[in-house]
């Protein structure tokens, strides 16, 4: 039984691997559905990151503000989201992060495909 999955440039597939190697950090992004874990998180970012474990590759994206190294290092976009949203970043934010497009771009992109 073959279970390689083809190759897509520039995308991380979320599997079992990814979904084990994101486990802590996936875990604290969806600690931000409360108002009081995010406001942790704000008042303290580091002190936060240690109480959930995560690890050098995901503290560092973090700090950065990287969703594309977040990806890469287990996060589900469906958790960055939650992460994102305490800076005020949408879902196309993201999109425009992963395609390397600003977010008017992506917008304008998403409305072509929409308009086919």
């Amino acid at each position: 039984m073959n279970t390689s999955r083809p190759k897509i440039p520039g995308t991380t597939p979320f599997d079992g691997v990814q979904a084990r190697k994101g486990y802590a950090l996936n875990k604290m992004c969806y600690s931000f559905n409360s108002a009081e874990n995010r406001a942790a998180f704000l008042e303290d970012e580091e002190a936060y990151m240690r109480k959930f474990g995560l690890n050098a590759e995901q503290a560092a994206a973090i700090r950065a503000r990287n969703v594309l190294a977040l990806i890469a290092a287990g996060g589900n976009a469906y958790y960055l989201a939650k992460f994102a949203g305490i800076f005020g970043l949408d879902m196309q934010d993201i999109g425009a992060q992963q395609t390397g497009l600003t977010k008017a771009e992506f917008q304008a992109k998403l409305r072509a495909a929409a308009n086919g």
